[in-house]
């Protein structure tokens, strides 16, 4: 709370000075968002660590904070009469990862689940989390008979709003930027304006249920390389393709539901070029 480098840029947002409000939390205490939702008609839960690489404790850096940090900002919500809604912003690792086969005529939709046990076999960390939270999730607000809704976004891409490179940005700024290889695996991935659309959108539709799958492109890596060489020709992109990641393989997803939130996906090569240009602004590419 008192770090102004994580701060700055929320309190920056125009508007920030009349409608913003910073809270002290802690997503694994109890009682900690009693505060913050007190009084809310909605409330939309965002936040849980993000890791696709190895982590020395699995269980307590990315599981436990995904499951009982969830469970607690909706313990504190089933208090609040006032709260019309709940959206929480989940994943998709917690849909395809349940030992059936992707293959490219295989087409992964909202019916899908991942399979905790599968995940541990694979040991898929972070799907894991997003998994186990989110079937915790529904069990609680089933028993609670509360409105929910929840939303799985792939790989976001989009202009950065911290002054920090998160997880999802940090796979195509390693690959651009000095990366000697690029993975045989297919890229899915969505603009961080839609995505925020989508919340919205999931709020304020009253029909809005359920779970919302939310992907724009699903491409191989050469063909991201391909767009961000055309638009930025003296980069020095990798030309080796190298070896495949078991979790990225070709199958589609479907975006029949994430229509009905009437998103206007952005296209790709605006989401890379915008996120490239953020990259730019705030210090992290030399171009």
């Amino acid at each position: 709370m008192n770090d102004l480098k994580k701060t700055a840029h929320l309190l920056a947002l125009e508007g920030a000075k009349e409608r913003l409000h910073l809270l002290k939390a802690d997503l694994l205490e109890e009682g900690s968002f009693d505060a913050a939702v007190d009084g809310c008609e909605a409330v939309f839960h965002t936040a849980s660590p993000v890791s696709l690489q190895a982590n020395a404790d699995p269980q307590a850096e990315l599981v436990d904070p995904a499951v009982q940090g969830t469970l607690n900002v909706l313990r504190s919500c089933a208090k609040v009469p006032s709260i019309k809604r709940v959206i929480i912003t989940s994943s998709f690792a917690s849909l395809p990862y349940n030992g059936k086969t992707l293959a490219p005529d295989v087409v992964v939709d909202e019916t899908w689940f991942s399979d905790p046990a599968v995940c541990a076999e694979q040991k898929l960390w972070y799907q894991l989390g997003k998994t186990l939270a989110e079937q915790a999730a529904w069990e609680f607000a089933k028993n609670k008979k509360m409105d929910f809704v929840t939303i799985h976004p792939v790989f976001v891409l989009g202009p950065l709003l911290q002054p920090t490179i998160n997880s999802s940005i940090e796979i195509l700024f390693n690959l651009i930027n000095g990366a000697q290889e690029y993975p045989d695996a297919y890229y899915r991935s969505i603009d961080v304006r839609d995505v925020a659309y989508a919340h919205i959108q999931a709020l304020e539709i009253p029909s809005a249920s359920g779970r919302y799958c939310l992907i724009e492109s699903n491409v191989h890596f050469s063909e991201v390389l391909k767009i961000v060489q055309q638009h930025y020709p003296t980069l020095h992109l990798p030309k080796k393709c190298g070896s495949g990641l078991n979790y990225l393989t070709k199958y589609e997803v479907s975006k029949k539901k994430a229509k009905t939130l009437g998103i206007d996906f952005i296209p790709l090569v605006v989401s890379l070029k915008d996120t490239i240009e953020s990259l730019k602004e705030k210090g992290f590419l030399s171009i």
